[in-house]
């Protein structure tokens, strides 16, 4: 790096070591911080990738970068990881993928194990400024079930998971989020099925149309965040993905009039 985007970096990391930016925090946007610190978007983005190299700012989604969330524990050394020997299809269709793979955990002997391959995923919570999020009363047959439940779908090959989140959305509310941030990456059966979760959170949104997919779409409302709970505890929210993100926003959410400490 040059003297200038040096600078740089050790005004971001000297701000980073000083708090000025709290854990959790989301950095201001990369065109704040190329008129704020002069400094081209080319040079910044170096700036910004070496500091997520370092573990000082994780990325989320499209140049959208937060300081890591504060933790007291240590990563535990020492542990090994299991050894994959080999691993053969059992059956492949454009839905699922069963296959066998040969395992080795530490100190004990191989063995088969069934891995199942789904499709990567995209879920999104979209939130208004009444604090309601927009959701799906939907009937799922493999349970027998109604719920309610986010938009959500398949990540299509080449396709980045933002594009799917608001694409869904969109096809499945008619509604189209103003803004879309990534807020966790997740496995919802990580024992034995492969199908990463991505979940997004959206604020605001415009009415564009009708839902296009029907076979997805369902009755759709917006639900105060005030009857998750009771959602919750009725067994009426249906799918990993919409716990994970409605869980996310409970936990982060802050009473109305309270600003993040600096």
């Amino acid at each position: 790096m040059g003297p200038k985007t040096t600078k740089v970096y050790e005004t971001l990391r000297e701000r980073l070591a000083d708090g000025a930016y709290v854990p959790g925090e989301k950095l201001p946007s990369e065109r704040a911080l190329v008129e704020e610190l002069g400094i081209g978007r080319t040079a910044l983005r170096q700036v910004l990738a070496r500091l997520v190299a370092e573990g000082a700012l994780e990325v989320r989604g499209r140049s959208s970068y937060r300081v890591p969330g504060a933790v007291s524990i240590q990563r535990p050394e020492g542990v090994e990881p299991w050894r994959i020997h080999g691993e053969r299809d059992l059956y492949d269709n454009q839905w699922v993928k069963l296959q066998l793979w040969d395992v080795e955990p530490p100190g004990m002997k191989p063995f088969e194990h069934h891995v199942v391959r789904l499709h990567h995923v995209a879920v999104t919570a979209v939130l208004d400024d009444q604090d309601r999020v927009l959701m799906m009363w939907r009937y799922r047959f493999v349970p027998q079930q109604f719920g309610w439940e986010l938009p959500g779908g398949i990540v299509d090959a080449g396709e980045n998971a933002a594009d799917t989140a608001l694409r869904e959305v969109v096809e499945e509310t008619g509604w189209r989020p103003k803004s879309l941030e990534h807020v966790v990456t997740y496995q919802p059966m990580v024992g034995m099925v492969d199908s990463p979760h991505e979940i997004f959170v959206g604020h605001g949104a415009e009415r564009v149309g009708e839902p296009t997919d029907l076979e997805e779409a369902g009755h759709i409302e917006w639900v105060p965040l005030a009857d998750i709970p009771g959602l919750m505890a009725r067994g009426e929210l249906m799918g990993s993905g919409t716990l994970v993100a409605l869980l996310h926003i409970l936990a982060t959410r802050r009473p109305a009039g309270v600003k993040a400490a600096r």
